[in-house]
């Protein structure tokens, strides 16, 4: 993991995911590649000759512009490789043209500016479409232990199988990886691939991993989810993004959707 492509913006979250992908720079001696995207898509109602974009382009740039060079005047102190991007247009097609040589691709839940209820439009699209893994920072999030544990959601499908592959180089710096399957008796012909597979697979890299099967209990089974990787102490989550590429968000899959509209601690997703 040399590469990681960080979404910036003047949010909230932004300061800590920034500290988060830091913390990964470090560990693997990566390079990160700061990407602000400024769209200027601005809509008003019955605005046709586009006096509203007229007078709100000149403080777009000014806010920008202020944004990256405060940014850029902290990030000089710090110990890592790294630059900054600057594209126009919308967030998602910006990061979307950098993913392919990425090996990681860090954002947060709600960086297109939607409300905690809600999954991220922005975020359902690259899930579907980034050539990378990419790992969901939730807000209050200011750092990242690479050695804590992590969780691994399995579900017997290809894309958890993917997901536990792109995180085999996070897989093997953590001090315990958990194996965490969550089924009916139903469930259990549905996949191809039984815990054991994945877990013969992290042996081939030399990465031990428990076996945790939990019954299916009321509740959604992302917060069965969370309320395993907590128990365990886990400092991250990965897991497989179900979905398609047409309407994304609408599309993704339950679990996926409900994990990553308000997660409880980072979550690396492959699709």
């Amino acid at each position: 993991m040399k590469s990681i492509l960080l979404h910036v913006n003047d949010t909230e979250g932004c300061e800590g995911r920034l500290q988060a992908s830091f913390d990964l720079a470090r560990a693997f001696d990566a390079h990160v590649t700061c990407l602000q995207a400024v769209s200027y898509e601005i809509f008003a109602p019955g605005d046709i000759y586009g006096a509203t974009m007229a007078v709100a382009l000149p403080q777009i740039r000014e806010n920008a512009e202020a944004f990256r060079s405060k940014m850029e005047a902290d990030l000089a102190n710090e110990d890592v490789a790294w630059e900054w991007v600057l594209r126009h247009g919308l967030p998602e097609h910006a990061l979307l043209d950098y993913s392919p040589l990425s090996d990681l691709l860090v954002v947060g839940p709600r960086d297109g500016g939607e409300s905690e209820t809600r999954a991220s439009t922005m975020l359902g699209e690259l899930l579907v479409k980034a050539r990378s893994p990419v790992l969901v920072v939730p807000d209050g999030q200011t750092a990242i232990d690479v050695e804590a544990p992590v969780m691994v959601a399995w579900n017997g499908s290809s894309e958890a199988a993917l997901a536990l592959r792109a995180a085999v180089p996070l897989l093997a710096k953590a001090k315990s990886v958990y194996l965490v399957s969550i089924s009916e008796e139903k469930d259990r012909e549905r996949f191809d691939l039984p815990p054991v597979r994945g877990a013969e697979y992290l042996s081939r890299h030399g990465i031990d991993c428990e076996l945790v099967e939990i019954p299916k209990a009321d509740g959604s089974i992302a917060d069965t989810l969370f309320a395993a990787a907590k128990a365990r102490h886990c400092g991250m989550m990965v897991m497989g993004a179900f979905g398609h590429s047409r309407l994304a968000e609408m599309l993704l899959g339950g679990v996926t959707r409900r994990a990553i509209t308000d997660p409880a601690i980072p979550i690396l997703l492959a699709h």
